[in-house]
């Protein structure tokens, strides 16, 4: 079992970090981190303090992963913050292992919040012992053009800000991927909404519960074989999720990460998987069928997976807490989040 951080109230303090990519301190995107401040600062009623490195841009970052570990590091002890979430992912925080002291972490459980390339910083809670949130992030989602997405907000409120079971998390009504360029003269610029069809059950009967591991599937691979890499007894009884990036991998390379899953016995020992919408839905038919053949490949066609939610690389999305209890209903295609994943 995880320890669960306390939840956030109005007035409390959080901090921003760049734990990989330093895009957020450069000076033509200066106004999109302000502007996702802002966004914690009004709709959530947060105080909001950036980390001493996390400004100093994409070129000082990428040479200095102890700057950026360090900046972690002092947000876990800093008893004023409550939260810490990140600015954006990138794709090489794994260079901040040496630096970091589990032992922080462990003592000074709080919200840890992102997704992509921050899979790596909740795999180093999930070492410590902590719940962290797979979620949104600074860049993308709080400072979303013209307006945070409705639904965003509510899945952070229900996360985050309450200790009442998170519950039944419903497939968001409209989606988008699509690139507007992060210039100030696009922010008054809604982008354009498609309407989502909703999960996709792709295999499985009944009904399933297990504790929440995953993140970005490609990130993930960082960390096999390293110290991070989940001990057993996190897969056991588990609800897997995964999700892809904006690199939209081949469909073969998730048959063939997904054969390495099993080779481990991971996928075995789950009870369930859950699989995020792909960027664009770029791929989305063949990593149905990727996915499908790994299972058919080692006689795992019983094992429930639901396909095409809305977390990791696509708006709106919501938040799933490490380690928390959730459900899969094959039969009502229903994902439920059973428990809360703070205490008061």
């Amino acid at each position: 079992m995880l320890k669960k951080p306390q939840l956030l109230k109005r007035g409390d303090m959080v901090a921003t970090i760049s734990p990989s990519w330093g895009g957020a301190g450069e000076p033509e995107l200066n106004w999109r981190y302000e502007q996702g401040v802002q966004r914690l600062e009004e709709e959530f009623g947060l105080k909001v303090i950036s980390m001493p490195n996390s400004l100093k841009g994409a070129d000082y970052l990428y040479h200095h992963p102890e700057a950026r570990a360090e900046d972690l590091m002092t947000a876990f002890r800093d008893e004023r913050i409550k939260a810490i979430i990140a600015n954006i992912g990138g794709d090489d925080s794994i260079r901040l292992l040496p630096y970091i002291d589990f032992d922080v972490i462990r003592h000074n459980p709080k919200i840890l919040l992102g997704y992509s390339d921050v899979t790596i910083s909740h795999l180093f809670c999930l070492k410590a012992g902590i719940t962290s949130f797979y979620g949104p992030a600074i860049l993308t989602d709080f400072a979303e053009n013209v307006e945070m997405d409705p639904y965003t907000i509510d899945m952070l409120e229900r996360a985050m800000f309450s200790a009442k079971p998170i519950g039944v998390i419903q497939p968001a009504t409209h989606w988008t991927s699509e690139r507007l360029e992060w210039i100030e003269e696009n922010k008054h610029t809604r982008r354009t909404l498609k309407k989502n069809q909703g999960y996709e059950l792709l295999q499985g009967t009944g009904t399933v519960q297990g504790r929440l591991i995953g993140g970005c599937i490609e990130v993930l691979e960082f960390a096999k074989g390293t110290q991070l890499w989940p001990e057993k007894h996190h897969w056991k009884d588990s609800i897997l999720f995964f999700e892809t990036s904006e690199e939209k991998p081949a469909p073969a390379q998730i048959k063939y990460w997904l054969r390495n899953y099993a080779a481990q016995g991971i996928l075995q020992q789950a009870n369930g998987m859950i699989f995020g919408k792909p960027q664009d839905e770029t791929h989305y038919e063949a990593y149905k069928e990727a996915i499908l053949t790994v299972m058919k490949e080692y006689d795992l066609e019983n094992l429930p997976i639901l396909y095409n939610l809305n977390f990791g690389h696509t708006e709106p999305k919501f938040v799933l807490p490490y380690g928390v209890k959730a459900e899969v209903n094959c039969q009502q295609k229903t994902f439920t989040i059973l428990e809360a994943a703070v205490v008061e």
